[in-house]
């Protein structure tokens, strides 16, 4: 096994839609630049990394981690903790977790997208 690289940071926590918080590319400086040396991505959030684009293209992936290390930075994980979750719900919470998976999805469905997600 190799050196863990750190600190690290979750950008989960920060993402949203005001700058410098809104795309990889502005929150990857942000963070460098509080002395971050590596990065954990939601998989699930669009502004840090297009999951699906990266799953189809080793290209997108290794463009990617280019634009990281060029301001410093390294990936440590890419997460899916909002699929897993679903994944291990129990029927009885679909309502509490509605935000977690699309809308309009019940039962079986559920399920399905979740271990779609993850894979």
């Amino acid at each position: 096994m190799g050196k863990i690289k750190g600190p690290a940071v979750f950008l989960a926590q920060f993402m949203r839609d005001e700058a410098p918080y809104n795309s990889i590319d502005n929150i990857g400086r942000w963070v460098a630049g509080l002395g971050y040396k590596a990065v954990q991505l939601p998989g699930w959030d669009g502004r840090a990394i297009d999951i699906d684009k990266a799953a189809e293209s080793k290209t997108y992936c290794d463009e990617y981690k280019g634009k990281l290390q060029e301001i410093g930075l390294e990936i440590t994980e890419v997460t899916g903790y909002l699929a897993g979750q679903v994944l291990c719900m129990h029927p009885a919470y679909e309502m509490m977790f509605e935000g977690f998976y699309p809308k309009g999805m019940r039962g079986k469905a559920i399920t399905e997208w979740a271990t779609g997600e993850l894979m």
